[in-house]
């Protein structure tokens, strides 16, 4: 499955059988403040991070919107992707 956008919810989510991984933002003007990305236990290790951030920063290229990173995950995780620095502020 893909990541969407809950907006209602203020995050990001990936759903998975028995679960779901999410990233909470909250919106500062025209930007995302990305705060905390939350992973099941049962699904640690096993990439979901790494597809959640991907998500959200393709998600976010789409539509054109920038996000400052406040989530240690998400620097850790941009920090090895370049390639996405386009839609990181702040």
């Amino acid at each position: 499955m893909d990541v969407v956008d809950n907006a209602g919810g203020n995050r990001f989510e990936l759903p998975l059988d028995g679960g779901t991984a999410f990233v909470d933002y909250r919106r500062d003007g025209g930007r995302l403040v990305l705060d905390h990305t939350e992973v099941p236990a049962q699904f640690a290790g096993q990439g979901v991070g790494s597809r959640l951030a991907k998500g959200v920063f393709e998600q976010l290229r789409a539509s054109g919107r920038k996000a400052e990173i406040r989530c240690e995950f998400l620097q850790g995780w941009i920090a090895k992707h370049p390639e996405y620095g386009d839609v990181v502020e702040g």
